[in-house]
């Protein structure tokens, strides 16, 4: 095992932030896993424990096939903000910034460096984009705050990986995750080991988030130069792994056993590993996800759990104002996954509380709701 420390920039007067990075394994392929880009989503942290004593052992003895980064604390920046005990690691304090949002598109750039230079042999391709996209992210100005410079440093791990698990969670969820459509066919598998209910699948959900920063690059290249072969060589998915609760040590350990068993199914990790206990879930599009909110403040109630099939119009929630004695239920408007619910129990203007991904899109534009 490797250990590098990157030193972020635009540290405060006598201190210092690091971002660490373990390096388990060599050669060609690579797979780069990260968690906790929102700091206060800790149950892939959690699991990244599990998976880097797994990943030493499994170095030790000579199984990994390739290259496995692994980053347990994405987001230092992000760890020590909080307000009343409370932490808030979705956006950065100071800027108001989502950690997860506005990643540097590398599509563009890479296209006019590459223009002329590709041909008819992918992986002489992918070697060549890989080897511009990093160069891209060398060649960038220096940072101009501690955010900039550790998204730079996660998407320069990340960009020249094979396959990138990024792990977050919902607020109370089941385990979901989002990724292209032409990627899904390889997610299902990974989907099946960790029992995730539901996959979001679009090309684009605005906002660059780390996910398809990595990943939707390749199919923007792809379409540019139609004529030369360029694979989507960058499997790519945001897995939440349920809840901000969800740190149980037999959830983690499950979480990381199936992550490995993924890994060694692509090739990366030998040996045998035990098939999928679960079947795979089904594949939504992004566009179909329904988000619910309350017509009015009250103390929710909710009437299905997370995970639960649920038909159009069937209640999902109770709102419910002790004052007036005014009640609102609340029904699905699409059949679907209820996948994730809010934590908080008082409803307020503006925020959503359920979230059902249905068959049938009902959304354009940006899907991300930040």
């Amino acid at each position: 095992m490797e250990r590098i420390d990157h030193l972020l920039p635009w540290n405060n007067l006598g201190c210092e932030r690091h971002l660490t990075v373990f390096r388990f394994g060599a050669g060609e392929r690579k797979a780069y896993i990260q968690a906790s880009l929102h700091a206060d989503e800790l149950p892939g942290m959690r699991c990244a424990w599990e998976l880097k004593k797994r990943l030493s052992e499994l170095e030790a003895r000579g199984a990994l096939n390739g290259v496995i980064e692994l980053v347990p604390v994405a987001n230092p920046l992000g760890l020590g903000q909080l307000l009343q005990g409370s932490h808030q690691g979705r956006f950065e304090f100071g800027s108001g910034k989502n950690f997860n949002r506005d990643f540097v598109e590398l599509s563009e750039p890479v296209a006019q460096r590459l223009a002329g230079r590709l041909g008819d042999d992918p992986h002489a391709n992918t070697r060549l984009i890989r080897q511009a996209m990093l160069e891209v992210l060398a060649g960038l100005p220096a940072a101009t705050s501690p955010l900039q410079g550790m998204q730079r440093v996660l998407l320069s791990h990340a960009c020249n990986a094979d396959i990138v698990l990024d792990l977050h969670c919902e607020t109370d969820a089941a385990l979901h995750m989002y990724a292209l459509p032409q990627h899904w066919p390889q997610w299902r598998s990974l989907a099946a080991q960790l029992d995730v209910r539901v996959g979001l699948l679009a090309e684009d959900s605005g906002g660059s988030s780390f996910d398809e920063a990595c990943s939707v690059p390749w199919l923007r290249l792809q379409r540019r130069f139609a004529d030369a072969q360029i694979p989507l060589a960058c499997m790519s998915t945001t897995l939440e792994l349920g809840g901000q609760a969800d740190t149980g040590r037999p959830q983690a350990e499950a979480y990381a056993e199936g992550i490995l068993a993924f890994l060694a199914e692509q090739g990366l990790i030998n040996g045998d590993w035990p098939a999928a206990q679960h079947d795979t879930c089904e594949g939504m599009p992004f566009e179909g996800t329904e988000l619910l909110f309350a017509p009015h403040p009250g103390v929710v109630s909710f009437l299905r759990p997370v995970g639960a099939w649920v038909e159009k119009g069937e209640p999902l929630f109770e709102v419910i104002d002790p004052l007036s004695d005014r009640v609102s239920t609340v029904c699905a408007g699409t059949a679907g996954v209820l996948f994730a619910v809010e934590r908080l129990r008082y409803a307020q203007p503006g925020f959503w509380l359920a979230k059902v991904a249905g068959r049938k899109p009902l959304r354009h534009g940006r899907l991300l709701n930040d």
